[in-house]
């Protein structure tokens, strides 16, 4: 019998707590202070969305072990490079992460930024790594990392919220941001997952381009709901910030209520978009339902 939902999320959190840790440089190594904090910003925090997915994803595919951790390691080190780059004076200036004192604020404005840059470039050496994936298998899995992260995908989202700071988006607009900013870094860890098993058909990589577009933009209109309604101390980050920033969020553009409605709907498209998988995507499902329905 499988285990429960949330018996299953803590032991791959947990699985993914370790193979951060033996993945990232250890403190003592020299540049001591740079290492520090990189473990200091990837540890012991956060949700693992990405990771979760991946490891779901994985599983419906029959990935192993050790090329479930490094898809899941890497994916977690690019997210969180974001986060420490997204935090800094330059762009949102924000002083908390997830619960904490953000990289910044903590050590200083030089550390932060070459923690973001070492982040990314182990994320890609520990993918690179692999043993158990075919290599050009593992060359593919690469590029769709780069392309998720790079100006095309996460990059290029967060350029154009940097740009649209003031702004009065439509819906589609705001769509297209987040599909990029968030939306291309959750597809890609659904992705890399499923393909850390084997290839898969067009038909299969639709099913799964189709669920991951819709917990994506899910995943961000409930941040929106979650930035106008909880507290700092809830959300482990600085609640309200987009309001107070100016930003255009789906609660600025649609209202709260509409807002909720629609992650009620992007969650029922994913359950959908999984129906070719029956019974075996059940994971997948249950995270298209945590990332509607958390709390934080």
């Amino acid at each position: 019998m499988a285990p429960q939902f949330s018996d299953w999320s803590r032991e791959v959190q947990d699985e993914v707590e370790r193979a951060l840790g033996a993945f990232l440089p250890p403190a003592g190594a020299v540049p001591h202070k740079l290492h520090e904090a990189m473990r200091y910003t990837t540890l012991g925090g956060g949700k693992r969305v990405r990771p979760l997915l991946a490891y779901a994803a994985g599983a419906l595919f029959g990935a192993d072990a050790d090329a479930l951790a490094r898809v899941a390691g890497a994916v977690e080190m690019i997210h969180v490079y974001s986060l420490v780059h997204d935090d800094m004076p330059c762009m949102d200036d924000d002083a908390l992460r997830r619960g904490k004192p953000t990289v910044h604020v903590a050590y200083d404005e030089a550390t932060a930024l070459l923690v973001g840059d070492t982040l990314q470039a182990q994320a890609f050496q520990v993918l690179a790594d692999s043993e158990t994936v075919p290599p050009a298998r593992l060359v593919k899995m690469v590029r769709l990392l780069a392309q998720a992260a790079g100006s095309s995908g996460m990059c290029g989202g967060q350029a154009i919220d940097l740009d649209s700071v003031g702004l009065v988006l439509n819906r589609e607009e705001l769509e297209r941001m987040h599909q990029l900013k968030t939306g291309a870094m959750l597809r890609v860890s659904v992705v890399l997952g499923a393909l850390a098993g084997r290839d898969l058909s067009d038909e299969e990589l639709q099913a799964l381009d189709t669920y991951s577009a819709a917990v994506g933009l899910a995943f961000q209109v409930v941040d929106d709901v979650l930035d106008a309604t909880a507290d700092s101390a809830t959300l482990g980050k600085t609640a309200g910030k987009d309001a107070a920033d100016n930003k255009p969020t789906y609660v600025s553009i649609l209202g709260l209520a509409p807002s909720r409605a629609l992650a009620e709907q992007l969650r029922r498209d994913a359950h959908d978009a999984l129906a070719p998988f029956g019974d075996k995507a059940q994971r997948l499902r249950e995270l298209a339902d945590l990332i509607v329905q958390r709390k934080a």
